[in-house]
């Protein structure tokens, strides 16, 4: 039921015109706010976090604006997954830091995006499928009816997606070498021990992927940052290329670039960050669990200990 509910409401959402959608959204995001909750308490903590420079009344307001761009997220779905590629990509209406990622892909190499929870994320790995031989990792959503729905949505633009398995994997990578092109979420936190390591991000340790950092020295692929800011009428792509540690056989060298950049893009546009994620989790817990209920911000900011 709860599966069938959302596939509604994304249907209903997607007859609305955007400015619509985005203004429901925005009184969503106001609503989550007034009524308290998770969303409301990790996002504040993890601005806390994250922005030891700003005071209280700075910290609050971009708390506020970054639920209310969580609220516009959601209901700004319904358009982008079930209207005409076509169409949404006329929603597109500009377009930075593209001519480094196409020159690499003219030089014959593979590319691989890194797209942080930011603006819409949904966006960018539809717009990069234009690229040519586009392939993505896809593991189906907790909701199994629900897996229709966001396949078809993704595949649309025509990026080819394959399992999070051993063989998946393998493809995904001759497709790099062969020039193609991917999208990874680069700041999610690994399910197990194994695929990730503490690193630094925003000033603070978090568990990182290792993925992103293997799949290049596997691929010998270029990476790129890319983001679909939410602007008036639409939005705007950002592409910026990764820096070189990125590419260290160092691993913690690797994964620190990878944290920097995801900062880097999130710094431009704060608000439409997904800050109600727990990001900032450790595995092992170290030095402290900023989640847990006992946990409360003090009058010091952990970077200062």
């Amino acid at each position: 039921m709860k599966a069938r509910l959302t596939v509604f409401l994304l249907r209903l959402a997607s007859y609305l015109p955007l400015s619509l959608s985005r203004a429901l959204g925005r009184a969503l995001g106001t609503v989550l706010w007034w009524v308290g909750g998770s969303p409301r308490r990790v996002t504040e903590r993890n601005i806390y976090l994250a922005f030891p420079e700003l005071n209280e009344s700075e910290r609050r307001q971009l708390a506020y604006r970054s639920l209310q761009a969580t609220g516009e997220l959601a209901l700004e779905m319904g358009y982008v997954w079930y209207r005409p590629w076509e169409q949404v990509r006329e929603r597109i209406i500009d377009v930075q830091g593209e001519a480094p990622v196409l020159d690499a892909l003219a030089q014959g190499r593979g590319v691989v995006v890194l797209g942080p929870h930011l603006g819409n994320w949904e966006i960018a790995g539809l717009y990069i499928a234009a690229w040519g031989d586009a392939l993505a990792l896809y593991e189906p959503p907790h909701m199994q009816a629900l897996e229709a729905v966001v396949r078809r949505a993704r595949e649309r633009s025509g990026t080819k997606l394959v399992p999070t398995t051993p063989r998946g994997l393998a493809t995904l990578v001759k497709t790099l070498r062969r020039g193609g092109v991917t999208g990874i979420l680069p700041d999610q936190v690994p399910p197990v021990l194994e695929s990730g390591e503490n690193s630094e991000f925003m000033g603070l340790p978090c568990f990182t992927m290792t993925f992103v950092s293997k799949l290049l020295q596997r691929s010998g692929a270029a990476a790129f940052y890319g983001f679909a800011e939410r602007v008036e009428g639409g939005f705007r792509m950002h592409f910026l290329p990764a820096a070189d540690g990125i590419y260290s056989e160092d691993l913690s060298v690797s994964l620190k670039a990878l944290n920097d950049g995801v900062e880097a893009c999130l710094r431009r546009v704060p608000e439409q960050y997904q800050w109600e994620y727990k990001r900032f989790r450790t595995r092992p817990r170290e030095p402290v669990d900023f989640y847990a209920p006992a946990w409360r911000p003090g009058s010091r900011h952990p970077a200062q200990d």
